[in-house]
């Protein structure tokens, strides 16, 4: 045992010395290693906030790439004072392995963010019909995106629900066509109809008049001749050309003796 200790006492500089040296150089790795991954992230942060990437993914992404450079900062620590890591990093591996997998939903959600941000297919404001449901944006978060319907009800989809279906957006148009069906009775005169429409575009100066105004007939249905009546507008016009425009074919029509038909079904009763 004196023996084993006198052995100690006189390795012990040499082992001072050997393992000093790792330990400081460790310590080096750590403070320089953390410094370097405050600073790429940062600069990565600053990089995104140029290209107008949404605040919330910024600052995620940020977290993220930090946390992932200070592990490997932390592993080559581990490394340097003599630690065995491939079995460490076995081990890290598998259990990001089984996070990932429990995780796959969100993880879905959060790359679906990731491109909702970097593609924009829609933004803050817009109404826009998208995973199954319609409203105006609200928010688009990591993992999810919050839009508001018109009767002010909140609604919450699951980013890669957008993602992965179709997304009409109502907003990114500066102008829009409105439609309209005007079904008139087949004793009507067709060209006083035609005028009537005319003279409702004419004037209407919410109604683009340096673009088409298309009056014709669509069909001849069963209780009435169907005229198409489209015009364009100003998307921000649209409800209210739509809404008002409805209005004044009845208005008209009814001044002009022009009946709009309704359903009707005659039925005869046989004798015997």
């Amino acid at each position: 045992m004196t023996l084993d200790i006198e052995a100690l006492l006189k390795q012990a500089p040499e082992l001072i010395v050997t393992y000093g040296i790792k330990i400081v150089l460790a310590i080096v790795i750590y403070i320089v290693g953390k410094w370097l991954a405050g600073l790429l992230s940062k600069l990565l942060e600053k990089g995104m906030n140029a290209r107008n990437i949404d605040p919330t993914i910024c600052n995620f992404t940020k977290n993220i790439t930090y946390y992932v450079l200070v592990a490997l900062v932390f592993i080559t620590v581990l490394g340097q004072i003599g630690v065995q890591t491939a079995s460490f990093v076995a081990v890290v591996g598998a259990a990001g392995l089984a996070v990932g997998l429990a995780l796959q939903g969100s993880l879905a959600n959060f790359a679906a963010g990731v491109l909702l941000v970097l593609f924009r297919p829609l933004k803050i404001g817009d109404y826009v019909e998208a995973g199954g449901t319609s409203g105006t944006v609200k928010e688009i978060s990591i993992f999810c995106t919050i839009m508001t319907t018109p009767d002010n009800k909140t609604v919450i989809v699951p980013n890669s629900g957008i993602m992965g279906g179709n997304i009409i957006n109502y907003s990114t148009q500066e102008k829009r066509r409105v439609d309209f069906i005007v079904g008139v009775a087949y004793s009507a005169n067709l060209d006083t109809v035609r005028k009537e429409l005319q003279a409702i575009a004419s004037e209407d100066e919410r109604i683009l008049q340096d673009h088409d105004v298309t009056i014709g007939v669509a069909a001849l249905a069963d209780s009435s001749v169907n005229f198409a009546f489209r015009v364009w507008v100003n998307s921000a016009n649209y409800w209210g050309v739509f809404f008002e425009t409805n209005e004044k074919i009845k208005k008209r029509f009814d001044a002009q003796g022009i009946q709009i038909p309704f359903p009707q079904m005659d039925i005869h009763i046989a004798k015997e």
